[in-house]
């Protein structure tokens, strides 16, 4: 059942289709760098022996024995290290050796990845750097971004080989009530309320984790936190739209905490949007240019930690703003598991379309028979509108909802999509209501098969109205 929604909802959203970038086998052409840098390119093994490649950068004639960060990317397949370029140019030129390299696409998709498998590719990135000449093997950490604050703790984890770990808009949160909050945030900053994004967006969400086209939904990252024991380095911009900047920190320090470790230091930047760069716009729009001081800050703290000077719990800067809380994201019950919203689109499917499927026949046959009710042609007509245009709706609103959402033209607080879609819905229940009365007057006079076809209509329009008031259709 599972598989089948899977389907389903691709079918209903093509703009969730992607094309898988190739896996990194082939050596890319050598990373173009500042004149005032030296570029090494290097290779090495990820998870399951997969070939990876990427780029060391350091300054000319930085003296011995001087610290490595390797540079783990946010979310996406088969990404370039030239996404990373900036940050790794800005720490290069404060002492560091900095390796970034290409994310895998092999084993890794919009509904297939592996936190475990990415911390391995980390981890094999960070063997490399530690034999790079003039590093001191002793020095290396980590530096994750989104994506990559779940995929560094675990490789720290399970490595003494990393010396200290960096984290930028990191996540204590499991991904789904994480991913949750963002497109609701954006929808709110779009000026949306309603049942759209209290009910209809956290339960579609729901059934796209049921449904395996979430991967790794419910991980829960403190215990690994906890396990860390790594010095921890955590920045966060004020104005961060994907990670809710209020709640994760203090769950940071809890799980590190909880596992004895008070060496970190969290940071926030104002002015400054999820990956730390500045923003004129309170995080919408990323700006190339890094949020003052962040860059200095790494450089500076990585030298004290490696140099044994380590940091006791403290965190620093402005109050980061979060408009909203987020929502505990659980699995479903049985009634609400996607199984059961294919079985009810199935229903829908049947009930709505046996209705026009007969009439149609009989017309061919010059067999017409007069409708019990008139509204019986808009329970199949608005059932089937309500149910496809609701789909579409919340699938291109989950599509478009990161940052800052394009809900379409707005009616006090609620799109008119959304607004029409549900007139359409009170509309199909209480020609449900009409329906079934007209029947019940003239049921002696309505033919058997006439009875089936009615009494399947009806049977769609009963499961229509709980399946209608769980998605938010009927409330205001």
């Amino acid at each position: 059942m599972r598989r089948i929604l899977a389907r389903v909802a691709v079918a209903l959203a093509l703009c969730l289709l992607v094309t898988p970038a190739a896996a990194a086998a082939a050596e890319p052409a050598p990373l173009v760098v500042p004149a005032d840098l030296r570029a090494t390119e290097v290779s090495f093994r990820g998870s399951g022996g997969l070939a990876m490649h990427g780029t060391v950068l350091a300054r000319p004639g930085a003296k011995a024995g001087r610290p490595g960060i390797v540079l783990v990317h946010g979310a996406g397949t088969g990404t370039p290290r030239t996404q990373l370029l900036g940050e790794a140019v800005e720490f290069a030129r404060r002492g560091l050796s900095v390796l970034i390299y290409d994310k895998r696409s092999e084993g890794y998709s919009l509904f297939n990845r592996s936190y475990s498998q990415l911390a391995d590719d980390a981890l094999g990135a960070v063997a490399t750097l530690r034999k790079q000449p003039g590093v001191d093997s002793a020095k290396v950490g980590l530096w994750g971004l989104s994506e990559g604050g779940w995929v560094v703790p675990i490789a720290a984890s399970r490595s003494k080989e990393v010396a200290f770990i960096v984290l930028v808009g990191a996540n204590a949160l499991a991904p789904l009530r994480q991913q949750t909050w963002a497109v609701a945030a954006g929808l709110r900053k779009a000026g949306v309320s309603g049942s759209l994004v209290e009910r209809a967006e956290p339960k579609l969400y729901t059934a796209i984790a049921d449904g395996g086209m979430f991967p790794e939904p419910y991980y829960d990252p403190a215990p690994t936190i906890a396990a860390v024991r790594q010095p921890v380095l955590g920045i966060w911009g004020v104005n961060d739209l994907l990670t809710p900047p209020k709640e994760t920190p203090p769950v940071f320090a809890k799980a590190l905490e909880a596992g004895g470790n008070r060496h970190y230091t969290f940071q926030f930047f104002p002015g400054a949007d999820h990956a730390a760069h500045q923003t004129p716009d309170g995080g919408v729009t990323r700006l190339k240019t890094l949020a003052p001081g962040y860059a200095d800050l790494v450089g500076s703290w990585v030298k004290d930690v490696t140099d044994g000077r380590l940091p006791t719990a403290q965190t620093n800067g402005p109050a980061p703003e979060q408009a909203s809380p987020t929502v505990p994201m659980d699995p479903p019950a049985w009634w609400e598991s996607a199984g059961m919203q294919v079985v009810a689109l199935l229903v829908f499917l049947v009930a709505f379309g046996a209705y026009p499927m007969v009439a149609l026949v009989r017309r061919l046959r010059r067999a017409s028979l007069a409708p019990v009710s008139r509204a019986a042609r808009l329970v199949s007509a608005g059932g089937f509108g309500v149910v496809l245009g609701a789909f579409g709706y919340l699938f291109y609103v989950v599509m478009t909802g990161g940052k800052l959402a394009a809900p379409g033209p707005m009616v006090a607080g609620h799109p008119v999509i959304w607004v029409a879609l549900q007139l359409l819905a009170v509309a199909c229940l209480l020609a449900t209501v009409r329906t079934a009365l007209a029947w019940r007057r003239r049921r002696a006079s309505v033919p058997g098969g006439e009875r089936v076809r009615l009494g399947l209509l009806l049977a769609g329009g009963a499961v229509f109205v709980p399946w209608a008031l769980y998605w938010g259709l009927l409330l205001p």
